[in-house]
């Protein structure tokens, strides 16, 4: 049986994805975001210590998903549509309304590996709207990001993360970004004597 190799570095993000969630309780199609830029994400959470017999006597560790920057070349007007409810008009004009509510989404990515490419899904994303800006051209044309903060807290069931590793099948690979990843379910038979 051949060894299974872990990689060792990882780098260069790529195929960014996002999937709104449906009224049955599940998720629509995962829609490609081109352009791709940095996703830094911390950890949100504390440990809070519970002191007995003079010393820390156990340590509560909260997971409160993860929170930070996505930065993209540019977001496209159809994400703009579906998770921030910009309304296009007739003649063509995304229209941004302080009294619709943008909705939860989950976010999908690569990573590539020195062996392998890890596949992330974060469940229960929000994000902040992208803000607005440009800069003048100079002797060179530098291209301009744009940044959204995003917030992935958990799911009802406490699900916030899944990701692939090295013992991943091909073919959950290879259909990560087609729907959103579920835990498969493990039914188990039982009989009566």
């Amino acid at each position: 049986m051949s060894e299974t190799k872990e990689n060792k570095v990882q780098f260069n993000l790529k195929n960014v994805h996002y999937a709104i969630p449906t009224a049955e309780g599940g998720w629509g199609a995962p829609v490609h975001v081109p352009g791709a830029v940095t996703l830094i994400l911390d950890p949100q959470g504390e440990v809070t210590p519970f002191y007995a017999d003079g010393i820390v006597f156990y340590n509560s560790v909260s997971n409160n998903g993860y929170s930070g920057n996505l930065d993209m070349a540019k977001f496209p007007d159809q994400m703009q549509k579906d998770i921030w409810k910009c309304e296009e008009t007739t003649d063509g004009v995304l229209i941004e309304n302080i009294n619709v509510e943008p909705s939860s989404f989950a976010l999908l990515y690569q990573i590539d590996g020195d062996v392998n490419n890890d596949y992330y899904c974060l469940y229960n994303c929000t994000g902040t709207r992208p803000g607005i800006g440009g800069t003048t051209n100079t002797n060179t044309k530098d291209p301009q990001t744009k940044s959204s903060t995003i917030s992935a807290v958990p799911l009802k069931n406490g699900n916030v993360l899944a990701r692939t590793t090295a013992k991943t099948t091909a073919e959950v690979k290879n259909n990560w970004f087609n729907k959103v990843y579920e835990k498969p379910s493990t039914t188990e038979e039982t009989t009566t004597e």
